[in-house]
């Protein structure tokens, strides 16, 4: 039998047309390459994401009159996120289950309608106790969103765009949080305080029309759909504690490390989202419309971020990418919280850079996570890992809030750094996952 390989014009070519592969490149050819169902499923990940985003940051944008209607100290109001992010775990592992089990599509459905009305419930409590309860049922939602869009999306996208495409969605996070800056000086500046808070919280109201579109325009990924109904014992938490024996890996070790993982990212990122507005106006004085120019440009900072996050997750891979931005996020915490006072400039100009560092390394997560995971447990396993770090994250604000009596909360910002530290060193366990195709 002959082993010379055939003449190169007599094999195949198995590569995509040229005309294909030239709409796949370019700035947008990952959008172009999800294909009509694709681009609605990103559409519809984009949107509740951004609401959720929105529905979010109404607390702490209203952070400031909240504690003087109600008489609040700092860790009081830093009680609020903490409850928030700790149940977000509970909500965000119990709805990677059910997109396991009933889909993805259905699931966020389900996520999109919790938070937006334990959102508004928030606009009529009529006591602090009361305000933590809702806030606390409004995280079941809000934990559940993310994973269980990114997952619709993943599926959806190819190994080589998945990445940016992930990044993209991640995105609207900044989106939705330009929103509600610009409502809250809109809000803020027109209503007094006590009635100003309520108002944020009822707009919260805004992702109920969503929820209308996503039941008639997106499906789940035909592909996946198929192996997800397939395997027995999907969505399992059992399945992604499973330590390796027999020749199985199991999934216990990448689980505990990419609940780390995310614990130092959130934990870091959270510190600076709740506590950065407060710094504005309570250290640095600034008024509602000042700190609203402030927050425009470290949130527009954050979007070009997750964008060039997502593309660089494609270009570095996964561990690379987050670690580089860790480590860029660290030395931009330090430098914000240690600007002298009256350097005000100075304070405007580090804000762009720290929202762009501490959001890029959100971009590769999506991807990350769920390549990470089997089809059949992806959506455990990703609601689960990245809703335990919200969860041991939500700690990192409270500690600030304590700690923001005795060291002011400027000081306090830079315990957001160690979390940064922690991720990466999660990361040395962790494989690479770039380019993977997901089933």
């Amino acid at each position: 039998m002959s082993t010379t390989p055939p003449p190169r014009s007599a094999l195949p070519d198995l590569r995509p047309a040229t005309g294909e592969r030239d709409a796949e490149d370019g700035p947008f050819g990952w959008l172009r390459a999800l294909g009509p169902r694709g681009r609605r499923a990103f559409a519809g990940a984009f949107g509740g994401y951004a609401l959720d985003s929105y529905d979010y940051f109404t607390l702490p944008l209203s952070m400031v009159a909240l504690a003087a209607y109600f008489g609040l100290d700092s860790s009081q109001t830093g009680l609020f996120t903490t409850v928030t992010l700790v149940v977000s775990a509970i909500g965000g592992a119990v709805a990677g289950v059910v997109a396991d089990r009933v889909g993805r599509v259905r699931a966020l459905m389900i996520t999109v309608i919790t938070y937006a009305v334990f959102t508004v419930a928030c606009g009529f409590a009529p006591d602090y106790e009361t305000l933590l309860v809702f806030r606390a049922l409004q995280g079941l939602g809000f934990g559940g969103e993310w994973a269980v869009g990114a997952i619709l999306v993943a599926e959806y996208a190819s190994a080589r765009h998945r990445g940016r495409t992930l990044g993209a969605v991640q995105s609207s996070w900044a989106v939705g949080w330009a929103l509600a800056a610009v409502v809250y000086t809109l809000v803020f500046s027109f209503a007094g305080e006590d009635l100003a808070w309520r108002i944020m919280f009822w707009t919260g109201a805004l992702p109920a029309l969503l929820v209308v579109w996503l039941r008639r325009r997106v499906h789940d990924a035909p592909g996946a759909t198929a192996v997800r109904e397939q395997s027995p014992g999907r969505g399992s938490f059992t399945a992604i504690f499973r330590p390796a024996a027999d020749g199985d890996p199991g999934l216990l070790r990448t689980t505990v490390l990419a609940s780390l993982l995310s614990t130092g990212v959130q934990g870091g990122y959270y510190t600076l989202a709740t506590w950065v507005p407060t710094y504005l106006k309570s250290e640095r004085g600034l008024s509602v419309v000042g700190t609203g120019g402030y927050l425009t440009l470290l949130i527009s900072g954050a979007f070009l971020g997750y964008l060039t996050g997502g593309y660089l997750t494609d270009r570095l891979g996964r561990r690379r990418n987050i670690w580089l931005f860790a480590l860029l996020s660290a030395v931009c915490v330090l430098a914000y919280a240690n600007i002298p006072h009256g350097a005000d400039t100075l304070l405007l100009v580090l804000g762009f850079p720290l929202g762009f560092c501490m959001s890029a390394i959100f971009s590769g997560f999506g991807s990350y996570l769920s390549e990470l995971y089997p089809t059949r447990v992806r959506g455990t396993g990703q609601g689960f890992t990245y809703n335990t770090g919200r969860a041991v994250g939500a700690v990192f604000p409270t500690l600030v809030g304590f700690l923001a009596d005795s060291w002011g909360v400027g000081g306090a910002l830079v315990f957001g750094a160690v979390g940064y530290g922690l991720a990466a060193l999660a990361l040395l366990g962790l494989p690479e996952t770039r380019g993977k195709e997901l089933a």
